[in-house]
């Protein structure tokens, strides 16, 4: 595959208001960060982990700049529309453990970063706007990095390659395929947008 097709091993970071129908899943995203900074400083918190709620912020900021990016109408780009099968139940939050629902968040943020920090997608979005969603989920990967490692102990090594997370994986792979069948068109560009604004949204319910 080409190097935009999903990272093994993955390469790590280096560095018009969007309508309702855009936002449902970083609306998921963001409510799964919520659930997150009550757990951690609610009373009884038991993440144990400093997840401020500038983290919350961060992922507020990446979903309107997610909006602000958008370059063509989805009206015009139809014929390309395609269900990436998100997958909504495997990542329902309240189906989660602390840890699995932090390792999920964090493959959904590493993997929208991958996304974004392709050659193609350079060539295809506003390079200001494009390096500040960067630097914003560079900002939010960097908070849950000290997050997961704090939660996570020797039994949960193994959940980057199971259960929902693997899932997610799974699910940013076909994006990248799609990407490469559509020969990186704006309409294809345009797709995966909307498609990423959706399942970060999604998260926020965990």
């Amino acid at each position: 595959m080409a190097s935009e097709n999903l990272p093994q091993g993955s390469t790590r970071r280096c560095l018009s208001q969007p309508s309702s129908s855009h936002i449902f899943p970083m609306a998921f995203v963001l409510s799964l960060l919520m659930a997150l900074v009550l757990v951690s400083y609610g009373p009884g918190g038991s993440l144990g982990c400093d997840l401020s709620q500038n983290h919350v912020l961060f992922g507020r900021k990446n979903l309107r700049l997610l909006g602000e990016m958008r370059r063509i109408s989805p009206r015009f780009c139809l014929q390309d529309r395609k269900d990436f099968a998100f997958p909504q139940e495997m990542v329902e939050g309240d189906q989660l453990q602390e840890a699995q629902a932090i390792s999920v968040l964090h493959e959904m943020l590493q993997q929208s970063f991958n996304l974004f920090h392709t050659e193609r997608s350079s060539a295809a979005w506003d390079t200001t706007l494009l390096e500040q969603l960067r630097t914003g989920l560079h900002q939010q990967l960097d908070h849950l990095d000290t997050c997961l490692g704090q939660v996570m102990g020797e039994e949960d090594s193994a959940l980057g390659r199971t259960g929902p997370t693997l899932a997610v994986k799974r699910y940013f792979q076909g994006i990248h395929v799609y990407l490469q069948e559509k020969g990186y068109s704006d309409c294809a560009w345009e797709t995966v947008r909307v498609e990423i604004m959706r399942s970060l949204s999604s998260s926020a319910s965990l």
